[in-house]
C-alpha cells in the first residue's frame, strides 16, 4: 500500500500541468498505464490556441469557441479560458519552453479550422504534444513520483461519508497495488480507442469514464465525439493523424480527379468546423469515391511538418506527388466526467482533468488546438484549489466500501476490434435511432450491470479494459439515442438539424443509481439545462 496526498491517474498535459503547479510540500504520484510518452498529448501535433496575435483579442477567441461548440458551451467557462490563454503560453516561454518562431524574432502563429485569426503557436513544427511533454517530465519536482505500467481498475470509496480515498492498480504481471490519498484524480484522456478509426493512442480506451461511471461519478455529454477529418488511410486503416494546420497552410481536400469537395459546402471551405469537414469526407466514402489531402501548394512541407512526413514515408506514400488519401476518426471526446472549473467531480475527493472531464469549455464541438490550452488552464486551477486546502492525511483501509461480488473470468466479453467496428457503423459519424437501439441492445447482453457491481481484481488487464470499453460504448450509445437532434459532433440523420427548442444548452447527465435506490434500474439518466 502507497500513500500521498494527491495521486493523478494518467501522463498527459493536464496532469504533469497540475503535479508541477502543485505545492512542494505536497507528496504526489503520477499513475500511468503504459509509459509516460504513450499518450494523446504526446503524440499533439497541431498546437495550443491563444489570442496572442497583435491584431488578435481573447474576445475572438471566445467567439470562436462558442460558434464551433454549436452554442452548447458554458460561455462563463470559455470566457476564462480565453482570456487566460496568452497568459499561459507567457508562462511556459518564461520558464524555458520554447515555441516556433519567425525571422522577425515573433512566434510563429498558425491558422486551423473554424479560427477567424492566426493563433496557434507551435513548438518543432508539428511536434508541440511531445516537445511539451518532455519539457514538463524534464522539469518534475522532486515531490512528484511517476509510476509506469500501473492500470488503475477501481476507485476506493469510503463507506461512511462517500468520498474517494484511493485507487487499485495492477501491474503487467497481475500484482494488484493498492494507493491511498487526499485528492484522487483522473486524467486518462478520452475514448478513441472505441473506434476502429482513430487518431489517439492504443491506451485511451475510455477506463477513467468507466471508472468513474462505476463509482457513481456524473457522466454527461457522451453522445458529442469529434471525428478529425484527416487521418492517413492505407489498405482500409487509419495509420496516423494528418493535422490540421497542413489544411490552415493551404492543403485542399479533393477527389482523385481533383475535385474541391469542401468549397461548396461551407464558407471557410476547407476550414470548416471538423464535424462538417468529416461528415463531407464520409459521404464521399460512402458512395466508394476516394478523398485525397491535396498539399501541392503548401511551401515547405517536409520542414513544417516533419512528423507527418515521417509517417507519409513509413507507409510508403510520396509526398512528392502532393496527393495524401484521408480518412475520417474519432478524434477527441466533448463530453465526459461532469466537473467544474476546478476539476472537482460530483464524489468527494474525485477529481478529473483533460480529456476525461466535460467542464463545458468545449460545447458539442472542440475547437482546434483548444485541448492542450484546457489541460493547461484547468491542471493550473485544480493545483491553486488543492493548495490552498489543507492537508487531511486520515484515509485509511479500515474504512473502504467492499465489493461481494467476484468476476472470476470474462468468456463472453467481445474483442476490442468487434466493439470498435460496431461502433462505427452504428455510433459513429453518421447515426440513426435504428442503428443506435441495435447497437445498445448489443452492449447491454454483455450485462454491463453485473460488471458496475463486481470487484475486478481477478481479472486480467486485458479483460477489464474489454469492460471498461463496454461501459463507456453504452454511455456514448445511450446518449446519442437520446438527443434527437444533430448538433456539432453527434449528428443524427433521422434528426438533422439543430433543435435550439428543446436541446439547446441542454446535457444528458448519466449517474449509476445508489444502493438504496431501486435495484432493478441501475442506471439513470436526466436533462439538465
Amino acid at each position: 500500500m502507497n500513500k500521498a496526498n494527491v495521486i493523478i491517474i494518467g501522463s498527459g498535459i493536464s496532469a504533469l500541468q497540475l503535479a508541477k503547479s502543485l505545492r512542494c510540500d505536497l507528496n504526489v504520484i503520477i499513475l500511468t498505464k503504459s509509459n509516460v510518452y504513450n499518450s494523446n498529448s504526446f503524440f499533439a501535433q497541431g498546437g495550443v490556441a491563444a489570442a496572442i496575435g497583435k491584431e488578435d483579442h481573447p474576445n475572438k477567441h471566445y467567439l470562436d469557441t462558442l460558434e464551433a461548440g454549436r452554442f452548447h458551451n458554458d460561455p462563463v467557462a470559455v470566457e476564462k479560458l480565453t482570456q487566460e490563454g496568452p497568459a499561459l503560453i507567457n508562462s511556459l516561454i518564461a520558464e524555458g519552453c520554447s515555441f516556433d518562431k519567425g525571422l522577425d524574432g515573433e512566434l510563429s502563429l498558425g491558422m486551423e479550422g473554424a479560427h477567424s485569426d492566426h493563433r496557434i503557436v507551435h513548438s518543432g513544427g508539428d511536434a508541440t504534444g511531445r516537445n511539451l511533454i518532455q519539457f514538463m517530465t524534464a522539469n518534475v519536482n522532486q515531490n512528484i513520483t511517476i509510476m509506469e505500467n500501473i492500470f488503475v481498475f477501481d476507485l476506493l470509496m469510503d463507506e461512511h461519508d462517500g468520498r474517494c480515498i484511493g485507487v487499485k492498480g495492477k501491474y503487467p504481471d497481475g500484482r494488484t497495488v493498492i494507493f491511498l490519498g487526499d485528492h484522487i484524480v483522473i486524467a486518462t484522456g478520452g475514448c478513441g480507442q472505441l473506434y476502429n478509426y482513430t487518431s489517439n493512442a492504443a491506451t485511451v480506451t475510455g477506463d477513467g469514464i468507466a471508472l468513474a461511471y462505476k463509482a457513481g461519478a456524473e457522466i454527461t455529454d457522451m453522445e458529442f465525439i469529434q471525428f478529425h477529418p484527416t487521418l492517413l488511410h492505407i489498405d482500409g486503416d487509419a495509420v496516423g493523424l494528418i493535422s490540421e494546420a497542413v489544411r490552415g497552410e493551404g492543403g485542399r481536400l479533393v477527389t482523385k480527379e481533383g475535385k474541391s469537395i469542401m468549397n461548396s459546402i461551407h464558407p471557410l471551405g476547407d476550414l470548416a468546423p471538423r464535424h462538417i469537414v468529416s461528415q463531407t469526407i464520409y459521404h464521399y466514402l460512402e458512395n466508394e469515391e476516394r478523398v485525397f489531402l491535396d498539399i501541392s501548394s503548401v511551401q515547405r512541407f517536409e520542414e513544417r511538418f516533419p512528423t507527418i512526413t515521417a509517417l507519409c514515408e513509413q507507409h510508403g506514400i510520396n509526398i512528392k506527388k502532393g496527393l495524401l488519401p484521408v480518412v475520417p476518426g474519432s478524434h477527441f471526446l466533448m463530453g465526459g466526467i461532469k466537473t467544474d472549473l476546478l476539476g472537482r467531480s460530483s464524489l468527494e475527493g474525485l477529481y478529473a482533468i483533460g480529456e476525461v472531464a466535460c467542464t463545458g469549455i468545449h460545447g458539442a464541438n472542440r475547437l482546434a488546438s483548444n485541448s492542450l490550452l484546457e489541460g493547461l488552464f484547468i491542471g493550473k486551477k485544480l493545483a491553486e484549489w488543492i493548495n490552498s486546502t489543507p492537508i487531511r492525511n486520515s484515509v485509511s483501509l479500515k474504512s473502504i466500501k467492499q465489493s461481494e461480488i467476484r468476476m472470476s473470468i470474462a468468456k463472453l466479453l467481445p474483442l476490442p476490434s468487434i466493439i470498435q467496428k460496431s461502433m462505427m457503423e452504428n455510433a459513429g459519424i453518421m447515426r440513426t435511432k435504428n442503428g443506435l437501439s441495435r447497437q445498445k441492445e448489443w452492449l447491454e447482453s454483455f450485462h454491463i450491470n453485473k460488471y458496475l457491481e463486481a470487484d475486478f481484481a481477478e481479472l486480467s488487464i486485458e479483460e477489464i479494459e474489454m469492460v471498461f470499453m463496454l461501459i463507456t460504448a453504452w454511455l456514448v450509445t445511450d446518449s446519442a439515442l437520446k438527443r434527437t437532434e444533430s448538433r456539432g459532433g453527434h449528428f443524427r440523420q433521422d434528426y438533422p438539424c439543430e433543435n435550439d427548442r428543446d436541446w439547446l444548452r441542454k446535457q444528458i447527465i448519466q449517474c449509476r443509481k445508489t444502493e438504496k435506490d431501486d435495484k432493478h434500474e441501475q442506471i439513470e439518466t436526466a436533462i439538465a439545462t
